[in-house]
């Protein structure tokens, strides 16, 4: 926002966020041209956190703006407690977000109208499962962390033994989980006639459909085959990138919807780009994304490539050896005289020699995208956020690429550097002496082995539900164990200095 609206909003009403209240918002601020009343749902989104309302949501809503899509509304969902607390927020305002998206250039606010309700959060899910069992429901999304998804950590296919799972095996009609959920809406639509929807997977996955798919089958193949083959065949489960930063919403963020002249409860902040890579896979048709700036393509899997490595990726090269060294915020690690140039070393030299080209990008275009997003100030995204769930991060986003290096015989130096410095953060401690606070599902085990492999750098690299074979490779054993040595007897910044030099 510049100074003159800066000024005007300091001087404006504060306006609560209502549907009736939009026409009274200051003339700056975008909002639905649209009759909210007359939409009608068309999908079933679960997990309505940030990303979902500043990424999917807008692309819905802008589609919306310009006339399209009215009977494709969100209704919102969530299955975990902890969603309540969002549901209360949002219905209190007609589930409405402001979102700001935060550029060096200035500032913009647009309030999102394209969610229209948001279920009960409750034991059993049977609300969930009833909207997901209409027939006006043809798309089912979900955002729920990239370790959300069932997956044994040292197979990689389907966790049968986990408890929630065992609970929805056992208890079909009242499940626990989102997957329990939508098996339980498929046996209805099966039953009844109503047909198949498709299931959408809005996470930061390799194959992200395809992992989809196989936790929902397996799911419903422990209590009805038929209906697992019937799910198999008849729904559609599209593999799908998606891309926008999007901080946690705090005290900061709340300010900055009043200094818009809005009252939100939950306002969204996110940069000024997003993409969403969409294979053209929905079994029970879609709204028209591409209209609104998506890609419909049947090459998913190089956009993929090139955004989980590249960038999220990147991502744990800036925030682990920035959580380390208490540098708060991503940008700031862009600005740290090592982490920033550590970030870039690894990303062109070790990672982007082995991701693909896409349509009208290569990877050393797509390092200096992400280079300039990264060096956002105003995007006050915290290294905290981005270090959180390293257990399925490291995995998904660092790891291919050493194997990668391994393969061709090139660098791999700097990628071990990162994993060396996250069994460092592991320990819970930064090097200025202040406690990390659990930061992982799996943090009390991690905690543990990286106190173990202080002492023997071997114990880390062995865990195979991160690593897989990986410990039992020479050179990446002898390299680990260098590294990790170097960072707790020299400290991180020498290490990455160090590197940096090479």
């Amino acid at each position: 926002m510049d100074e003159l609206m800066k000024t005007q909003a300091e001087k404006a009403p504060i306006i609560p966020l209502k549907t009736r209240h939009l026409a009274q918002l200051p003339a700056h601020v975008l909002r639905p041209n649209y009759d909210r009343s007359a939409l009608t749902p068309g999908i079933v989104h679960i997990g309505l956190g940030n990303f979902h309302r500043g990424h999917q949501a807008w692309y819905l809503h802008r589609l919306m703006q310009a006339g399209h899509a009215m009977d494709w509304a969100i209704i919102g969902a969530g299955v975990r407690q902890y969603d309540a607390v969002m549901r209360d927020k949002l219905l209190a305002q007609d589930c409405l977000t402001t979102l700001i998206e935060l550029d060096p250039s200035g500032s913009a606010a647009e309030v999102v109208g394209s969610m229209i309700d948001y279920l009960p959060i409750e034991q059993g899910n049977a609300a969930l499962i009833a909207q997901m069992a209409r027939p006006e429901i043809r798309i089912v999304g979900m955002t729920v962390t990239e370790g959300g998804y069932f997956i044994d950590p040292a197979t990689k296919g389907f966790d049968a033994a986990h408890a929630d799972i065992i609970h929805d095996a056992t208890y079909p009609e009242t499940p626990r989980t989102a997957f329990g959920a939508i098996v339980a809406a498929l046996r209805l639509r099966r039953q009844a006639g109503t047909g198949p929807f498709t299931c959408l997977c809005c996470d930061n996955l390799l194959g992200n459909g395809d992992i989809l798919r196989q936790t929902i089958v397996s799911l419903a193949r422990m209590t009805d085959p038929a209906l697992a083959d019937w799910i198999d065949a008849e729904c559609s489960f599209p593999n799908s990138v998606v891309d926008c930063i999007v901080p946690a919403t705090g005290a900061t963020e709340l300010a900055l919807a009043h200094s818009f002249g809005i009252d939100d409860h939950a306002p969204v902040t996110c940069e000024n780009f997003r993409q969403w890579v969409i294979e053209d896979a929905f079994c029970a048709g879609r709204p028209d994304w591409d209209l609104a700036g998506a890609t419909f393509t049947d090459d998913v899997h190089r956009y993929e490539a090139m955004k989980i490595r590249l960038l999220n990726g990147g991502h744990q090269l800036l925030a682990v050896p920035g959580e380390v060294l208490s540098v708060a915020t991503i940008a700031g690690c862009m600005e740290h005289p090592l982490i920033g140039p550590f970030f870039a070393k690894v990303a062109r030299q070790e990672i982007a020699p082995h991701v693909q080209p896409v349509p009208d990008m290569t990877p050393e275009a797509y390092v200096a995208l992400i280079h300039a997003r990264f060096c956002n100030p105003k995007i006050i995204d915290t290294t905290r956020r981005v270090a959180f769930d390293g257990s399925s991060r490291h995995p998904g986003f660092i790891v291919p690429s050493i194997r990668d290096g391994l393969r061709a015989g090139t660098p791999i130096e700097g990628l071990l550097l990162v994993e060396a410095i996250w069994a460092r953060m592991c320990a819970g401690t930064r090097e200025d002496g202040s406690q990390i606070t659990p930061n992982d599902p799996f943090w009390s085990d991690l905690t543990m082995q990286a106190m173990k492999a202080k002492d023997d750098p071997q114990i880390w690299i062995n865990m195979r539900q991160i690593y897989g074979d990986l410990g039992q490779n020479d050179q990446v054993s002898a390299t680990f164990a260098r590294l990790l040595r170097s960072v707790w007897d020299d400290g991180t910044a020498k290490a990455l200095a160090d590197y940096l030099a090479g």
